[in-house]
């Protein structure tokens, strides 16, 4: 499966393998393309390889005994190879992690303080300050509160605004959804496709409600086994009868089915080619 070919694209992943302690084979020849000012959307279960991907990315593999084999990242017409993951924010990507991984006994100023860390401009980062508080103005009633103290979507949304005060071209969002009530959620990718939209940030997200990331993306990838298995626009996966049945929870004719029902079907051989 290649990337999806786009001269614009500013991220290129070109079939990359990564191996954890020297014998873990995780990501087994993986490619994927984000166009210049896009959302796209990376699915699959757990276990896929999904966060790797990221990780691989974000220059953070070493901190866990990974590393790239095979194959070779491109940033914005320009090969990456293994810098370190705060020179990697200098240009540009930034990595919103799972579980949101805010400074708990930081208070929520000082957490967006230390989103600004690379930058030297006090005028440009007051002013887009000022834009996370449109975003999320809940935080700026929670300035001088300690972030461990905050609800989980309102560390989701200060995690997303820390990412933000990095001013990053390409921001990667590793389960947003993730232990949040089903309204939030919704508020959380609208505002997620608000920043895409209003900032032209691209965006890789990485996401298990299929639903709404793929309603969010142009263009997505589904993972199994540290490999992609499937990718093309969202209208296309969205009427593919594989991603309604495994990903979507459907069956034939549209009619709703439990992903336990379905967790143990075999994938269809061509998944697999």
């Amino acid at each position: 499966m290649t990337a999806n070919n786009d001269e614009q694209a500013i991220l290129t992943v070109n079939n990359i393998e990564v191996v954890y302690n020297h014998v873990v084979l995780v990501l087994k020849g993986l490619s994927l393309a984000v166009p210049k000012g896009s959302i796209v959307a990376l699915l699959g279960s757990n276990g896929a390889g999904k966060s790797t991907t990221l990780k691989a990315i974000s220059g953070l593999l070493p901190l866990e005994d990974g590393e790239i084999t095979d194959g070779w990242l491109e940033f914005e017409g320009q090969r990456l190879g293994d810098e370190l993951p705060h020179k990697l924010v200098r240009r540009g990507i930034f990595q919103v992690m799972e579980g949101r991984r805010v400074f708990e006994d930081l208070t929520v100023e000082e957490n967006l303080t230390c989103g600004a860390y690379t930058r030297r401009d006090r005028s440009g980062v007051k002013a887009d300050l000022d834009k996370c508080f449109n975003y999320f103005p809940i935080l700026k009633d929670r300035l001088g509160k300690l972030a461990g103290y905050l609800s989980g979507g309102e560390q989701q949304m200060l995690a997303i605004s820390r990412a933000l005060l990095a001013r990053p071209t390409l921001m990667m969002l590793d389960e947003p959804s993730l232990g949040l009530a089903p309204l939030l959620v919704e508020e959380i990718f609208a505002i997620i496709q608000e920043i895409n939209q209003k900032e032209g940030t691209s965006i890789l997200l990485v996401e298990q409600n299929a639903q709404m990331a793929l309603g969010v993306s142009s263009y997505g990838y589904i993972m199994e086994s540290g490999r992609v298995v499937l990718d093309g626009p969202v209208e296309r996966l969205l009427a593919d009868q594989d991603v309604q049945e495994f990903y979507l929870g459907l069956g034939s004719g549209g009619a709703r089915k439990s992903y336990r029902e379905v967790k143990h079907y075999k994938r269809r051989k061509r998944w697999l080619s």
